[in-house]
């Protein structure tokens, strides 16, 4: 048994090896598209966010939209009801109250905002066979001004930094790349254990971006792609009956074959708490997304997150009943196992710190999170991958759904 031990452990050790060089990768990344020159292609830009509820100040959030150092876009905002809680935040960031639907261009006058932005309020009605950020979505497309290049997409719960917009639209000068794609990062606001370990469980798919186009995925909180390229792959229909923006957005890449860029600038600050359920909920949640879109990444996610905790937690419990030269040499193993996690994270987070400046505090107090959760996240990923094996019901902002594939979904109840 022991023997069986030693070896998963030297390829837990293996996988270790592969997984800092990764990291060292990631930094060099960041670092080299940091000292790129600014962009000077500026086109004309539609900035679509889809609303529903209060999040965690929305009002911040919404307000880094408009302080965007980028000479000439709109700000498209879709709802489901014009009487959701987010409406009133939205208007009070605009002169006139707009209409819905067809939604009338008026411009900001808020006056800390640094320039005039041209506003829409999209009401996109209840979502009956698609989640409803893809029903609004849809909608949304179809009321953008005319002389617009360029579609952008971003949540609402994220926080871009000034340069975001121009960051995120640059490689698309490129007219051979598909689209540019940011990544979250959840930056605590008290801390606490859950919302440590929600950011150290998501990190781990921050870092599975980089600089290969062809091996990266789309994240619809923060993405940019041509008009052109939108209307060609005629986007809008292969998101009619979708959960998942992103996922479909990543599918038609793959399927054109075009390249998805990975704009490290664009790593987008997540700023909230959260509770152990909220945590579980979340992870269970994109889990269960990606077996629907992504049944290879969800079963390696499995066996990888199975084999991790089987190997690394047995060793730990050896520890208790091994003496003499097997404690030792299962000492030794763990050991690397963990030094070699630990230093993953620390260039991980290293990389993270040359974006988020403004939340270096708040990284500094992620330091030691970072460094250890890692050990608790694959137990959290393989019971995120057992409950998508037998569920694929989620609930997402309010609404719960059934995935019933990749092109249907069905709206079980709405709050």
């Amino acid at each position: 048994m022991i023997y069986v031990f030693y070896f998963f452990a030297v390829v837990l050790v293996f996988l270790g090896c592969q997984s800092l060089r990764g990291g060292i990768n990631y930094l060099n990344f960041f670092r080299r598209e940091l000292a790129k020159p600014k962009s000077d292609y500026t086109p004309f830009c539609s900035v679509i966010v889809p609303c529903r509820g209060l999040d965690e100040d929305l009002r911040a959030n919404l307000s880094a939209l408009f302080r965007q150092d980028f000479p000439n876009y709109e700000i498209i905002f879709a709802v489901d009801d014009e009487s959701d809680d987010a409406v009133p935040i939205i208007k009070n960031f605009s002169m006139s109250e707009p209409p819905p639907v067809a939604g009338g261009l008026t411009r900001s006058s808020d006056r800390p905002l640094p320039q005039a932005v041209l506003t829409k309020l999209v009401v996109a009605g209840k979502a009956e066979n698609e989640s409803q950020k893809v029903h609004n979505l849809r909608l949304a497309v179809t009321k953008v001004s005319a002389e617009s290049e360029v579609f952008v997409f971003v949540d609402s719960d994220a926080r871009p930094n000034t340069d975001w917009l121009g960051n995120l639209v640059a490689p698309l000068k490129d007219e051979s790349i598909g689209c540019a794609t940011g990544y979250r990062w959840f930056v605590q606001k008290r801390g606490g254990f859950s919302s440590h370990l929600r950011s150290v469980w998501n990190a781990s798919i921050a870092s599975a971006l980089g600089a290969n186009p062809k091996g990266n995925f789309c994240w619809g909180g923060s993405l940019a792609m041509r008009r052109e390229t939108f209307e060609r792959l005629e986007m809008r229909e292969k998101w009619r009956g979708a959960l998942s923006d992103d996922f479909a957005v990543t599918r038609a890449m793959k399927e054109a074959n075009l390249p998805i860029r990975f704009v490290p600038q664009c790593l987008t600050a997540t700023v909230e708490d959260c509770t152990f359920k909220d945590f579980l909920e979340f992870s269970t949640r994109q889990m269960k997304i990606t077996s629907v879109y992504a049944a290879p990444l969800w079963k390696a996610s499995l066996i990888g997150s199975f084999l991790f905790t089987a190997i690394f937690w047995t060793g730990v419990t050896l520890l208790f009943f091994l003496s003499g030269i097997h404690l030792q040499l299962t000492l030794i193993f763990l050991l690397l196992i963990f030094a070699l996690g630990c230093g993953k994270a620390r260039l991980r987070l290293k990389a993270v710190k040359l974006v988020l400046k403004d939340y270096e505090k708040e990284l500094n107090r992620q330091f030691l999170p970072q460094l250890t959760l890692w050990t608790i996240t694959p137990p959290v990923y393989f019971y995120n991958c057992v409950c998508a094996l037998f569920s694929r019901k989620i609930i997402w902002r309010g609404i719960e759904y059934e995935l019933k594939s990749a092109t249907e979904t069905k709206v079980l109840s709405t709050k």
